[in-house]
């Protein structure tokens, strides 16, 4: 028998107890062995029929040498990591959901469990019930990756969905996110990219093996994206997603990273990825574009990945030597602003014709676009590929040149 203990009992935590019950006799059959949850750390008490297995105090689990698996489902990096790193040093294996945690301190605590000849898996922090950590560590290893980008949170998707599809504002689709349960009382983490920071950082530092933190990233979320956006956006063909992307130079060895409303072609893979869903496209040398699509969170949904990442400990109980990035070099995250996009522009200006004829001039050629009750005095256009920090100097000319204020600011990504 294998005794583990569980770190949490929210959300997730209670999903694991419900996953080990349901499915004992089927997990008994993948692993030859039962599978036994002896404790359960809570803060506080819960209505459930395995409360003897309650515990306040983490030293009793981490003292105790019957318990080989500890599963840390609290979020958050504090007491989080202090839980992990201690079960790691006392030669127990872990296994987490928390996104957060791997993000800012996965490179330390897989050192640790490399040097104690232990596991640290997070099949859960990225895409929830989806499984990609292990098809980009293992079932890719073949390829040399070169890009990843994803919708990689389910609640932004649901607001954007609703604004694309049902001509909503923002602040409506929130709310009703926020009603359905999609979105927390405080939506801050989602709506402003930093819940898809955390996991784009994990697969670009899984994918690359070089540990990338969250404040590396350039971030930006879908709070000033407004159904005149979505309505241009539809005129050009295309839909707008918050996505997390990477790209690799090879010949350099750096990467560009960010996190932002993006337009994507209808004919992208990740355009027909709507409401909770999440997507996330891995680009290899070998196999071209791989997609991987599901809910992305939830209770069932992730804590079948947690159990997934605890069978796979009960069948490998040493460590898996590759699954392991190590810390970056300088410079290794380059100024998201050297990227060559396009870009979405959308501005209030006091003469149309002119606005559209110096944009012309300033930026190249340029795509006009158009809406239903477009205003006299609002233009919109793409631009062509151009460097960032080129555009940003030459938007702020635009603007003074031809009495321009801007409106909105997207860019374009071919996935």
């Amino acid at each position: 028998m294998v005794k583990i203990a569980v770190l949490g009992h929210g959300v997730v935590g209670s999903g694991v107890m419900e996953v080990l019950k349901k499915n004992q006799k089927s997990i008994e059959r993948k692993t030859g062995q039962t599978i036994e949850a002896k404790y359960v750390l809570v803060r506080h008490d819960y209505d459930v029929d395995y409360k003897e297995k309650f515990v306040q105090d983490f030293d009793v689990i981490l003292q105790d040498p019957e318990v080989s698996i500890v599963v840390e489902v609290m979020g958050g990096v504090h007491p989080a990591y202090d839980y992990v790193k201690a079960s790691l040093l006392s030669g127990k294996n872990v296994v987490t959901s928390n996104k957060e945690l791997v993000a800012v301190k996965g490179n330390e605590l897989l050192k640790i469990a490399r040097e104690h000849n232990r596991n640290f898996l997070f099949e859960a922090s990225v895409g929830g019930g989806i499984p990609i950590i292990h098809p980009l560590h293992a079932c890719l290893a073949a390829n040399q990756i070169s890009e990843i980008a994803g919708i990689l949170n389910g609640t932004t998707n649901f607001i954007l969905t609703k604004m694309i599809k049902e001509q909503m504002s923002f602040e409506d689709a929130l709310a009703l996110a926020q009603r359905l349960g999609y979105a927390e009382k405080d939506p801050t983490a989602d709506v402003e990219g930093f819940d898809a920071c955390r996991k784009i950082c994990i697969l670009a530092s899984l994918a690359f093996g070089r540990h990338v933190y969250p404040q590396q990233v350039e971030v930006e979320g879908i709070t000033r994206i407004t159904p005149e956006d979505v309505a241009y956006a539809e005129d050009c063909d295309s839909v707008i997603k918050l996505i997390g992307w990477v790209k690799r130079n090879f010949e350099e060895n750096t990467i560009v990273i960010r996190v932002c409303p993006a337009l994507l072609s209808t004919d992208s893979q990740l355009a027909s990825v709507d409401d909770v869903f999440n997507g996330i496209l891995v680009r290899g040398d070998i196999t071209g574009d791989v997609m991987f699509y599901g809910k992305g969170a939830g209770k069932l949904p992730t804590a079948s990945a947690v159990v997934a990442d605890v069978i796979e400990e009960v069948k490998n109980p040493e460590n898996i030597a590759t699954m392991y990035w190590e810390d970056a070099p300088d410079h290794y995250v380059v100024d998201a602003k050297t990227a060559v996009l396009s870009y979405y522009v959308r501005a209030k200006v006091l003469d149309t014709k002119r606005a559209t004829e110096i944009a012309e001039k300033m930026f190249g050629e340029i795509t006009v676009l158009s809406r239903k009750g477009q205003p006299e005095d609002e233009i919109a256009f793409l631009t062509p590929e151009t460097v960032e920090r080129t555009l940003d100097d030459t938007l702020a000319k635009f603007q003074s040149i031809a009495d321009a204020k801007l409106l909105g600011l997207i860019r374009r990504l071919d996935y």
